[in-house]
């Protein structure tokens, strides 16, 4: 398969399902090879399938993000199935509904180990392998509008996606005379599996009270006058890791519809 990634090694976390797995999907519709890492091995295995029964190359691995032996042995796993690393989209992540003032310790570790410390932890042993390389990269991060603006009751999931906006540019700075660049993805109100533990969270705390009163309240906010679909984020997702943003680094780009104007 050929196409605007063809040759790429591309590692894409939290690729099971929704966003992470319509990225992976166009991805190796370019012509990259894509290891799907998900906590979760049996869809991890099913979006890999799904890939190779289109025509693309892909190989699934159980990774938790939280954990840097994992982790590095998920990088391990990319690098002898395809030969090195190109591009890592560090996408996998939760999002938790409380009230500001309910929000206890261990609600925020339970996010900010995931949202935070798991990119941290790919990017690092990424980058470690990029420098061994010699040959630069490509990182993408999936923050979120809530990465840009905080939200009631998400304050927590805010904070998290503060900080991959944060470690998105500290990245870039860092490594951007070898040739590795550093940019990250601002979703809105997208129709995934996580919008729906959102929106019931909603409801549970009595902010919302009936099926999809958040997710449609939100929604309607975007000047585009729709919900985002998964694979709205694809297009942008194939244009980072391409030689196409090959002067990008260190930005943080909202594919929101319009909810969120920077």
């Amino acid at each position: 398969m050929s196409g605007r990634l063809s040759g790429q090694r591309i590692i894409v976390t939290g690729a099971g399902r929704g966003i992470g797995a319509e990225m992976a999907k166009a991805l190796a519709a370019e012509g990259g090879s894509v290891l799907i890492g998900d906590i979760d091995e049996e869809i991890a295995r099913e979006t890999a399938n799904a890939i190779t029964m289109a025509g693309g190359k892909a190989a699934p691995c159980k990774v938790d993000v939280r954990d840097r032996a994992s982790v590095a042995a998920m990088i391990a796993a990319a690098v002898d199935a395809f030969g090195g690393l190109d591009t890592i989209f560090n996408n996998a992540g939760i999002a938790q509904v409380r009230k500001f003032l309910d929000i206890s310790e261990e609600d925020w570790r339970a996010v900010m180990d995931v949202n935070g410390l798991g990119v941290l932890i790919c990017m690092q042993e990424a980058v470690k392998v990029m420098l061994k390389q010699g040959s630069g990269g490509s990182i993408v991060n999936t923050a979120s509008i809530a990465g840009k603006q905080g939200y009631e009751p998400l304050a927590h999931y805010s904070a998290s996606k503060f900080g991959v906006v944060a470690l998105t540019q500290t990245a870039a700075r860092a490594f951007g005379e070898y040739g590795i660049r550093v940019n990250a993805i601002c979703p809105g109100v997208v129709a995934t599996d996580m919008w729906k533990l959102i929106d019931q969270g909603f409801r549970d705390t009595g902010l919302s009270t009936s099926e999809n009163e958040a997710f449609n309240s939100f929604a309607e906010t975007a000047l585009l006058g729709r919900a985002s679909q998964p694979d709205d984020m694809a297009g942008v997702a194939t244009f980072l890791a391409s030689a196409d943003s090959a002067f990008m680094t260190g930005q943080t780009l909202l594919v929101d519809g319009g909810i969120v104007l920077d």
